[in-house]
């Protein structure tokens, strides 16, 4: 297929002319994270019919596609269109063409809502200290309580000693129970920065009358001061008292206000979603995930207000896309939507209706479009095991004996299986990129067939597992992470991610394609 390719400049011109506009970059993570366009979400080649209705759900919106210069985009282009995409282009010659034309490509993953977070402490002057004045108020028995921003998932593996777990969206909501007394000084922190400052941010900007201040550098900060981090910890904040969710609203109207945000009824949500073919729309129920499982408000996408924030470009690509946030509390929805207002995106909204009462449970998850074959079956001899998964969760544990790589290598793959041998095939969600491959594999004359439930039914039928990276065929090339745990110098690794978060403010006024507003 012909594919209309433009040169960086008119991109460029896109970018900064507004109206609904999606820049993608195929390319697989760690390549993405190595130089991109600022603007661009990550939309590997090896999941895009998976990634791009969730990232782009109107498929009028203009896209342009991205890639390092090797003509993958052109691939993705042909992908998109079998999806019912109708307006896609190219970035002639990638990243490459952009750097040559004299622009900035960035390093690093959710650049922008990272960059927001260093603008915000210069902005607003956020008070910090290091770890080391930290634990010396600790030693002292000073009057302190530690909140962890962190989603709850993350705090489990590794905090600050004493800290309570209360992410970012939730902690206006429990600070006045979690604590009482104005005298006590509060200690934000998360793994590095962003979250820490926003968290803190959050707490002047609601008018919480304690002292307050980021831990600087986070737990690496911590760290590097010699101190020990505590694993397992299980401290968390409660339901929040009647009070305290009285302040907490009341504060966060004020502060939605001032940003800006719009408060809608259901009656204004209808409106945005009879316009969905003309206006792209993402609804986001904003609670944590647990509350999110029980059910809610239907087509809403689970993306806790702390995450929303500090990994926007993985939530929606599209700017001006049209974004409303709902909850159960009206607190965690209004601090969200008033920090991406901050992060420069238009048309937020939150809707004033708890969403318990308009909430219908999650149905069952569909299964893959593809013949499936039960881990017993898969199990005897003939058949040979192709995950797909993320190669960290290879890492920790899969099928004993299954070949790990990228859909995106397939043909690669056949090459590690077996002749006469049927395939199955798995990965970490659902079955459905695990189809995708069944259908190409079937085309390659394979048989091959979902093992559906991937792993996880693989060890609940009592199956051999492993770990380690015995069975990887493709390149380490899909996480997002940094992958501390994997470098041969995890310290200088994590000095170079702070020195590489310091100096996004510079490089971002540099750039000219964002534009932050911090409340001051």
């Amino acid at each position: 297929m012909s594919v209309p390719a433009i040169r960086a400049a008119v991109l460029r011109e896109a970018i900064l002319s507004g109206g609904e506009f999606a820049l993608l970059d195929v390319r697989e993570a760690q390549h993405f994270v190595a130089a991109h366009i600022l603007t661009a979400s990550n939309a590997p080649m090896s999941r895009l019919e998976l990634v791009a209705p969730r990232l782009v759900p109107r498929r009028a919106v203009r896209i342009v596609l991205c890639d390092g210069g090797d003509g993958i985009a052109v691939k993705g282009a042909a992908v998109l269109a079998s999806l019912g995409y109708r307006n896609v282009e190219t970035l002639q010659g990638g990243t490459a063409a952009w750097r040559d034309a004299g622009f900035e490509l960035f390093e690093g993953s959710n650049v922008p809502s990272k960059a927001f977070g260093e603008v915000v402490e210069l902005a607003c002057h956020t008070p910090a200290l290091d770890a080391e004045e930290v634990q010396q108020r600790i030693e002292r028995g000073d009057d302190l309580v530690i909140l962890d921003s962190r989603p709850w998932y993350e705090y489990q593996d590794f905090n600050i000693p004493g800290g309570v777990d209360c992410p970012n969206s939730e902690l206006a909501l429990h600070v006045r129970d979690l604590v009482p007394d104005p005298e006590t000084a509060i200690v934000v922190n998360c793994a590095g920065r962003t979250r820490s400052i926003i968290g803190c941010q959050t707490l002047r900007n609601v008018g919480v009358p304690n002292p307050v201040f980021a831990l600087r550098n986070g737990t690496i900060g911590w760290e590097w001061a010699g101190l020990k981090l505590e694993h397992g910890a299980g401290r968390r904040h409660g339901k929040a008292s009647d009070g305290a969710r009285r302040w907490s609203l009341a504060q966060c109207d004020a502060l939605a206000a001032r940003a800006g945000v719009g408060i809608f009824e259901p009656g204004d949500l209808d409106a945005w979603r009879n316009e969905v073919e003309t206006h792209s729309l993402h609804i986001f129920d904003v609670r944590e995930p647990e509350a999110f499982a029980t059910g809610s408000l239907p087509g809403a996408v689970s993306a806790q207000g702390t995450q929303l924030v500090q990994a926007t470009d993985e939530y929606f690509a599209v700017r001006d896309a049209r974004v409303v946030l709902v909850d159960d509390t009206g607190v965690q929805t209004r601090m969200t939507a008033s920090w991406l207002k901050q992060l420069g995106h238009p048309h937020v909204a939150v809707l004033d209706v708890d969403v318990r009462e308009m909430a219908v449970p999650h149905g069952p998850v569909a299964p893959p479009d593809a013949p499936c074959v039960t881990p017993l079956e898969a199990h005897g001899d003939g058949w040979s095991l192709l995950d797909l998964s993320r190669s960290l969760d290879f890492l920790e544990r899969h099928p004993k004996g299954a070949v790990w790589g990228l859909r995106s290598d397939l043909k690669a793959l056949m090459e590690k299986l077996p002749e006469g041998r049927h395939v199955a095939v798995l990965d970490d969600e659902d079955g459905h990129l695990a189809a995708l491959a069944v259908r190409e594999l079937e085309a390659l004359g394979r048989t091959a067939r979902v093992l559906f439930g991937g792993t996880r039914a693989w060890a609940e039928a009592e199956l051999p597992v492993a770990s380690g990276c015995e069975g990887m065929v493709s390149a380490m090339v899909d996480t997002l992470d940094m992958p501390f745990d994997l470098t041969g110098d995890a310290d200088a690794a994590k000095r170079a991610y702070i020195d590489w978060e310091l100096q996004l403010p510079e490089q971002i006024e540099r750039d000219g394609l964002l534009t932050f507003s911090p409340l001051t």
